[in-house]
């Protein structure tokens, strides 16, 4: 947290943790407003959110506004989302929804209101060695809950402005304090699913948002070509998927690749989809490009990731690679390759179709 209290807007979800945020905030001294972003949903669901963001500012005696984003995010997160499943990818929705939506309209809501900082319920830590370093990324100390995968393409002006309350706390703390102060939303169950798609099924809601038309069939195909079975869809299936292929072997085969140009799904076997070098281009970097070209770091393919080992090549300011000391499975074109070394957060870009070199294990 910063050393001196000021003003601060905090983007109030209401979940727990924002509101422990704003609450931390509050008792610290700072001068609070919360923000709340209509962004999707159903009606029921959208309004039940404002009830309960409402509830907290009120408890927290905190002005709040509601900012309504929902054709911003259709633009910038929805529709970008259902193309990239499209094309064959696996898509992050909630790194793009940090950098284009909640960061951002934070960052321009403190600016026209003479606001000094502005705060999240995310679980991350920003740190600086001196003056004259830029800010850094860092994980938050709640291992289980560390958010920095989903923040790596925040750049300077937002961290620098940016203020983490939860980042030196574990869940498990926040749940007791919020208890223990009597916020409204102490006991709101925690979301595991991407807040736009109806119980989690994203095949069903590219169907509806598309029309039938996208369930267009094609084969089911080994590395020779041979047909092995068809589908119904090309973004049905993602990479590392076992079930649902309809395919009678021996031996379970796994979704290597989609080909949405000639509308196949690639299968292998389980030891054909590990991976020990990759690609990623739109690298942000959080601080400035190493002067090194090759460093050792570590690297998450996905958020449940865990961290593995390698080498982080430079090839130009936006575009790296990475090679693991061991070979990795089920890696996702789409997917965000974030790098680290230690605690700090390097930068992260997206991962791209040519997968590089496959090792068997």
């Amino acid at each position: 947290m910063r050393e001196k209290p000021t003003s601060v807007v905090v983007a109030l979800s209401g979940g727990v943790d924002s509101a422990m945020a704003a609450a931390s905030l509050r008792i610290a001294g700072w001068e609070v407003y919360g923000l709340h972003f209509l962004l999707s949903g159903s009606l029921s669901r959208t309004d039940a959110k404002i009830v309960a963001v409402k509830q907290v500012g009120e408890h927290l005696k905190i002005p709040l506004e509601v900012l309504d984003l929902r054709k911003t995010f259709r633009r910038s997160v929805i529709d970008p989302f259902v193309d990239a499943y499209l094309k064959g990818l696996t898509p992050n929705p909630c790194v793009v929804c940090n950098q284009k939506i909640k960061f951002e309209f934070l960052l321009d809501y403190a600016k026209q209101n003479g606001i000094d900082y502005i705060a999240t319920g995310h679980y991350v830590r920003i740190g600086k060695k001196d003056e004259n370093q830029y800010f850094e990324l860092l994980r938050g100390k709640d291992r289980r809950k560390d958010q920095s995968y989903f923040m790596h393409r925040l750049n300077q002006s937002l961290l620098s402005k940016a203020v983490f309350p939860l980042g030196e706390t574990t869940k498990d703390e926040v749940r007791k304090q919020a208890l223990e102060m009597g916020l409204p939303v102490h006991s709101v169950p925690e979301s595991q699913e991407i807040c736009f798609i109806p119980e989690n099924e994203y095949r069903s809601f590219i169907e509806n948002q598309r029309g039938p038309g996208v369930n267009e069939s094609g084969n089911i195909i080994n590395n020779r070509g041979e047909i092995l079975g068809q589908h119904t869809g090309a973004f049905r299936y993602t990479i590392g998927q076992r079930q649902g292929l309809g395919i009678a072997s021996p031996r379970p085969y796994y979704v290597k690749e989609i080909r949405p140009g000639t509308n196949e799904v690639v299968v292998g076997r389980k030891e054909t989809l590990y991976l020990t070098r990759l690609e990623a281009h739109g690298f942000n970097w959080i601080g400035e490009v190493p002067a090194r070209s090759i460093m050792e770091a570590q690297a998450q393919i996905r958020y449940r990731h865990r961290p593995a080992s390698g080498r982080l090549e430079v090839i130009s300011s936006d575009k790296v690679a990475f090679v693991f000391d061991e070979p990795q499975w089920a890696v996702a074109p789409g997917q965000a390759l974030v790098c680290y070394e230690g605690e700090r957060v390097l930068g992260g870009g997206w991962i791209g179709k040519a997968q590089g070199e496959r090792r068997k294990v």
